[in-house]
């Protein structure tokens, strides 16, 4: 099994990148005009900050003192990258659409990894279900963005 400081790492990175999807998502939210979107953009977001407090809460157990509360550098540049996108396009719904499957798809790749790892099976069952939800959401994501390419 890996050590306690390797799972805490592991756990602290998937929390960056579920506070990453959380602000991406709520910036989403407000700047496309479908009001579906909108609310399946805000759905997602507070998924991500419940996902977030879930694995805080695991940190804690562990004996993390401080687990992670932000999203990563790398986030922020996603998120300007949403706003600008947003701006430059008028609030463009299927280019947001775009720009949340590449959020989504880097998401995706986090929680695979962090499943890879060797985590304690309570964890890894947490990371699982996680993961699963993050899956679906990107899948749903990228099937409005194919629909709104077409329109």
């Amino acid at each position: 099994m890996a050590q306690q400081k390797e799972i805490v790492s592991t756990i602290n990175n998937l929390i960056e990148t579920l506070k990453d999807g959380q602000e991406g998502f709520r910036q989403a939210a407000e700047a496309v005009k479908d009001p579906q979107l909108k609310s399946l953009f805000q759905g997602y977001s507070e998924q991500r900050s419940r996902f977030a407090r879930e694995l805080q809460t695991e940190a804690g157990r562990l004996g993390e003192t401080k687990p992670e509360k932000s999203g990563s550098a790398s986030g922020a540049v996603h998120r300007a990258w949403i706003n600008l996108k947003s701006v430059a396009t008028s609030g463009d719904d299927a280019a947001i659409l775009a720009e949340c499957e590449r959020g989504e798809d880097s998401a995706v790749s986090e929680f695979k990894e962090a499943m890879e790892d060797d985590i304690p099976g309570s964890l890894q069952q947490i990371v699982s279900r996680q993961y699963n939800e993050v899956k679906s959401a990107h899948d749903r994501i990228k099937n409005l963005r194919d629909i709104a390419k077409k329109t």
